[in-house]
């Protein structure tokens, strides 16, 4: 045992383990009891994740690479866990939490980490026919399927990850450059029958309004209003813990959540922040050096999905907490509160601990 834990990346660990930190720091400065209810299930969600981290670490991520029986099945689970959240009672207007007693499950969050083993194991084995149209219009059937029950939740910030997901790992993967073009085209054209056909009123006003927010300053524009203030009264070094006006007075919303970048920006400031963005940048870099050490397609394109998946999650989170992008509801990866969202990350990252660890 002590020789397999010396192989693990420790230097990820300690950078996950310090942008987790940075999200409790941020989530206990809020100074509410709320705040304190939610630190404390944090910290309970942070201990399983990292256990189950290192728990999968010992499991032999060989069993998703030579067995694709094992992730039809986690497809098909995913598709149903997803059908039948759509039933649920709903929260903040989406159907998409399962209630456990106190706790309610995201199904989503872990859809996603399935999603990247699913087609790493699908482009591995057609990685020199991915030249092969067919092979693009069978990955996108299967994502579209996913993709369409997210967006009648509705979470159309989840649905674009997963997107992103698949067109990242199809270019990762060696899609020609023709067959990007057309693909682009068609999405274009999807989007706009979906602004037609699907979009909700206050979805199409929360596109709209983020170019704009002043607009309405006290409606569609007011989370993104709000944020703006928090991130620039933070100025240099921020107003400090307990002491952040937006966050702790509840002007700013989902403080801990949706807009924990904003909250963080009031509380630390500019320093905050760019501790922050380097612990990201740090992180994508220890991952990069796995793929580069990997043995095998399937390992390259996995860790290369879950780097694409958090790179997107922050840059959407981010972008939509200093008005860049519209309000999407996406969360902050291991820095924003949320079991799910944290607990299946740690999975991932075990996963991507076991390549470490039997590629090395």
């Amino acid at each position: 045992m002590y020789g397999h834990l010396r192989k693990l990346d420790w230097s990820l660990i300690i950078i996950v383990l310090l942008l987790t930190g940075v999200g409790l720091l941020t989530i206990y400065g809020i100074g509410s009891p709320e705040s304190v209810i939610s630190l404390k299930k944090q910290s309970i969600f942070l201990g399983l994740g990292f256990l189950l981290m290192i728990i999968l670490s010992f499991f032999d991520y060989h069993v998703f690479k030579n067995n694709s029986s094992i992730l039809v099945i986690l497809y098909l689970l995913s598709l149903i866990s997803l059908i039948f959240v759509l039933f649920s009672q709903e929260i903040r207007g989406a159907s998409s939490w399962f209630h456990l007693g106190p706790i309610n499950f995201e199904p989503i969050e872990f859809v996603k980490i399935i999603v990247i083993l699913f087609l790493a194991k699908y482009f591995s084995l057609r990685h020199i026919e991915l030249y092969r149209v067919r092979h693009l219009i069978v990955s996108g059937f299967y994502m579209a399927l996913l993709v369409g029950v997210v967006i009648l939740q509705p979470d159309f910030g989840s649905a674009l990850v997963i997107l992103s997901i698949w067109l990242g790992m199809i270019i990762v993967a060696g899609i020609k450059f023709r067959h990007l073009v057309v693909l682009f085209l068609i999405l274009i054209l999807l989007f706009v029958g979906c602004w037609f056909a699907l979009l909700k009123d206050y979805q199409k006003t929360r596109i709209l309004i983020f170019l704009n927010p002043q607009e309405d300053p006290y409606g569609g524009g007011y989370h993104i209003s709000q944020s703006l203030i928090a991130v620039g009264s933070g100025s240099w070094l921020g107003q400090g813990l307990g002491a952040n006006s937006q966050a702790g007075l509840k002007f700013l919303p989902e403080q801990h959540t949706d807009f924990i970048f904003a909250t963080l920006a009031e509380q630390r400031g500019l320093l905050g922040v760019s501790i922050l963005l380097v612990l990201f940048i740090l992180l994508f870099w220890r991952a990069v050096k796995i793929i580069l050490a990997s043995s095998n397609n399937f390992s390259r394109l996995f860790v290369a999905g879950l780097i694409i998946m958090i790179f997107v999650q922050v840059v959407i989170n981010i972008g939509m907490c200093m008005a860049i992008l519209p309000v999407t509801g996406l969360t902050l990866p291991l820095v924003s509160y949320g079991g799910s969202s944290l607990v299946s990350i740690f999975i991932a990252l075990g996963i991507l601990q076991s390549i470490k660890v039997r590629n090395s």
